[in-house]
């Protein structure tokens, strides 16, 4: 279905049951998933969020300084980055990691064309440290990566099973979208991505899936053409 694909994992869901911190159980489940899709012979690009470590937002909201926050979740990112690369490496795939903020002892400086070519030699390449400044999410560096090394679609994982009109964790009533366009999800203000992410995919037609990264299996069956979770595209 897909030649070259940008997988968006959160940080939270590097947490587990335990909401915080990493859990090695959901690490290796999720990398496992990746690996099963680069051995297809998949493309597989992955963005990785720090929200299990550290929130910007939530410090900036506390009184911090907003710059400063934002760079503290940078890092938060980097260590997901390299427990994530770690676990896909015990299980024999090849990796690299490509870090916005440049730190040299632990991963690569984010270069298009070097993330390219490993991409083309069949390396899972990580993303991490977001754009490299702040007031951007993780959500918005995966938007700006997938669009920089030309993949074919993001696949933003989640808890849920794709996009609802309310929390459907809180909401048992939530109502399920298969299928939006991203004027939608603007307008109406749906937590998909947030809006600076979701223009950046509608500017450059590169579709988002919005599905459970918690199920085994879910990312298999997206990339072998299922219609798993909710679709967004013009």
């Amino acid at each position: 279905m897909y030649r070259r694909i940008l997988v968006k994992v959160s940080g939270e869901s590097l947490a587990g049951p335990e909401g915080f911190g990493i859990d090695t159980a959901s690490v290796d489940r999720m990398a496992g998933e990746i690996k099963e899709v680069s051995d297809m012979g998949v493309e597989v690009a992955v963005v990785i969020g720090g929200g299990n470590i550290f929130r910007g937002l939530r410090a900036a909201a506390q009184g911090m300084d907003r710059t400063t926050a934002d760079h503290m979740g940078m890092l938060a990112t980097i260590i997901n980055a390299l427990a994530f690369q770690n676990a896909l490496e015990k299980m024999g795939a090849l990796t690299r990691v490509q870090s916005a903020i440049e730190i040299q002892a632990l991963a690569e400086p984010f270069i298009r064309r070097r993330a390219m070519r490993h991409l083309e030699k069949g390396r899972i390449v990580i993303f991490a440290a977001g754009t490299g400044n702040p007031y951007f999410t993780s959500d918005t560096a995966a938007a700006l990566r997938a669009i920089e090394v030309n993949a074919d679609v993001i696949l933003k994982g989640t808890r849920v099973n794709g996009v609802y009109d309310s929390d459907p964790e809180l909401n048992p009533g939530a109502n399920f979208f298969p299928r939006l366009t991203y004027f939608e999800v603007i307008e109406r203000q749906l937590k998909v991505m947030d809006a600076t992410s979701v223009t950046l995919c509608m500017d450059n037609e590169i579709p988002i899936r919005v599905f459970n990264i918690t199920v085994p299996g879910n990312l298999k069956k997206i990339v072998e053409g299922a219609e798993v979770g909710t679709l967004v595209e013009r």
